[in-house]
């Protein structure tokens, strides 16, 4: 079996009195990009910054490529240079009175390496981000998304074992971020490179990550691929905080005939097919369902279906927002623009029971 190629294990932050990260846990396999996804403040960046060596954890370890780096009880702390990782800033860290050329090869200069060794791997990794043209330009006269190129190859020129990003597209405009979305994970799947990614952008998260590790109050809520944090939360944030979903209160009365499912009854006497997570527990009374997931009008072969009434239509458009009210509130759903309703009118309202999930 092959061995992660970063291992945190029962790694603690402290702040004076103040606990940024608490006792979390996570592995990273060789070739994986992972995220950790969060609100501001959740301990997501302070993880970060403890694997690349710029915060000096309170207790845990930290291994990379199977070598503590980090290790409270070994009381051993290497430095950030000696760990063989990069990382990709936010505010790119870009030297403005250099050449693009000059930003990249400074490292693989502070390593001493021969300038025929330079050139080449500079060369290679303009190359790949597509900045060959741009070499002898100076990094002040670079656009944003320029420059931010500019920093993934001065961080991968000197072939690291772990590539950290930190929040690195959230100073770009939204049309160019979803455009380095897609660069930057074909450049990480290219390189096959090791990679921890920060961002608070659940969009992005889902996006690039081969897994993504939801972080709440310096805890781990959920870690799970993209599609398993999208469909099955764990918990009420992960349903909250990763896309839109409507969080519907009721109590469950037991099996369903079939025994796949749970009946759930909401406000108004309304019975519900619903499954449970795998963290659902007995008492528990809410049920997520995903916006995007509902459909109005009658779709056969369904279990739940609902009268509603749409009470307000907003056009985003790539879809469409309705807030229907039915008998249990209001629920948000998003159609596509070709599904039109009106302002007022009656329509069914329903969902598949897989998607309606008892936290």
């Amino acid at each position: 079996m092959t061995r992660p190629r970063i291992e945190v294990s029962e790694l603690v932050v402290r702040y004076g009195d103040v606990t940024a990260v608490d006792s979390i846990n996570f592995d990273i396999a060789p070739g994986e990009l992972v995220t950790l996804l969060g609100p501001s403040g959740c301990g997501k960046t302070t993880t970060l910054r403890a694997v690349a060596g710029l915060e000096t954890p309170s207790s845990g370890s930290i291994r990379l490529n199977g070598e503590t780096v980090y290790g409270a009880a070994e009381r051993r702390n290497v430095p950030a240079e000696k760990r063989g990782v990069s990382m990709v800033f936010q505010s790119y860290a870009i030297w403005p009175h250099m050449t693009v050329f000059d930003n990249v090869a400074y490292g693989l200069r502070v390593r001493k390496l021969p300038q025929a060794e330079v050139r080449a791997n500079v060369a290679r990794v303009l190359g790949l981000v597509q900045m060959q043209d741009y070499a002898d330009r100076p990094a002040s006269k670079l656009s944003g998304g320029q420059q931010q190129r500019v920093a993934v190859a001065r961080a991968i020129a000197f072939s690291p074992n772990v590539l950290l990003f930190d929040e690195p597209l959230s100073n770009l405009d939204a049309k160019l971020r979803a455009e380095m979305r897609v660069e930057l994970r074909e450049l990480q799947r290219r390189l096959d490179i090791t990679s921890l990614y920060v961002t608070h952008d659940q969009e992005e998260a889902l996006a690039i990550s081969d897994r993504v590790i939801v972080m709440n109050g310096g805890h781990i809520e959920q870690i799970g691929s993209p599609e398993e944090i999208y469909n099955r939360p764990r918990s009420r944030f992960v349903a909250d905080f990763v896309g839109s979903a409507n969080l519907i209160k009721g109590q469950v009365l037991g099996q369903s005939d079939s025994g796949g499912t749970l009946i759930f009854e909401v406000e108004g006497g309304i019975k519900l097919e619903v499954v449970a997570s795998d963290a659902a527990r007995d008492g528990q009374d809410t049920v997520a369902l995903r916006s995007s997931y509902i459909h109005l009008g009658h779709v056969s072969g369904t279990h739940n279906a609902v009268p509603g009434r749409i009470h307000r239509r907003m056009f985003h458009g790539d879809f469409i927002q309705y807030v229907v009210d039915w008998p249990a509130g209001q629920l948000i759903v998003r159609r596509p623009p070709t599904e039109l309703f009106d302002e007022g009118s009656d329509v069914t309202v329903s969902f598949a029971p897989v998607h309606a999930v008892l936290l």
